[in-house]
């Protein structure tokens, strides 16, 4: 009987449902987290041409506006040569604002818009399969707590009189019911152990 902190069954059978279902969720989840990023990516894409338009417009304005600090210190054309410079240095800055929003938000778009993509199908699968190994991971705990002590195993027995087949029943003992009253340690401990084996636990004889 494997250690109750393992969170998998020591039956063949359980044990390799369990391993494919890991495996399943495994390959799953890396299939959409794959495609989160590539949609992550393709919108990101969108935000570097907006940073692009925003240095290359924030270099324009800077190389405008020097332009037109030069044209004002031209004699008496020099403010007339000036002023429109600074106005479309003053654009420019306009268009890198505008750059710099869209790179804000395509990159806020990006992370969204991968999570939305992404996040659904991976918790479509993920939540039950948590659920169910949970559920497994308790029902394994307390089955070998119950096994370790006389009053448990006792109980184990019943519960298995209660919800095992007749014919695993009729294994153990030819009458399982009697012998359990009578405290019978061999058949006992046989019908704890088909209760343990329902829980995906293989106790060692």
């Amino acid at each position: 009987m494997s250690s109750k902190y393992v969170p998998y069954a020591t039956t063949p059978a359980r044990l390799l449902r369990q391993l494919v279902s890991d495996l399943v969720v495994l390959v799953w989840t890396v299939i959409w987290i794959t495609v989160g990023l590539a949609v992550h990516t393709a919108v990101a894409t969108i935000a570097e041409v907006g940073r692009q338009v925003e240095d290359g417009a924030t270099g324009v304005a800077g190389n405008l506006n020097s332009a037109g600090d030069n044209a004002d210190s031209f004699p008496l054309v020099g403010d007339s040569l000036a002023k429109p410079l600074r106005a479309a240095s003053e654009a420019a800055l306009d268009i890198a604002g505008a750059g710099q929003n869209l790179d804000t938000t395509a990159t806020w778009l990006a992370v969204v818009l991968a999570l939305a993509v992404a996040a659904p199908p991976i918790l479509f699968i993920a939540m039950p399969w948590l659920f169910l190994r949970i559920r497994f991971f308790r029902r394994k705990w307390t089955a070998i707590t119950l096994a370790s002590t006389p009053a448990g195993e006792q109980l184990l027995a019943l519960r298995a009189l209660a919800n095992r087949p007749l014919a695993r029943l009729a294994e153990v003992s030819i009458d399982p019911v009697g012998a359990w009253r009578r405290d019978d340690a061999v058949a006992v401990r046989g019908l704890a152990n088909l209760e343990l084996r329902s829980a995906g636990i293989a106790r060692r004889h």
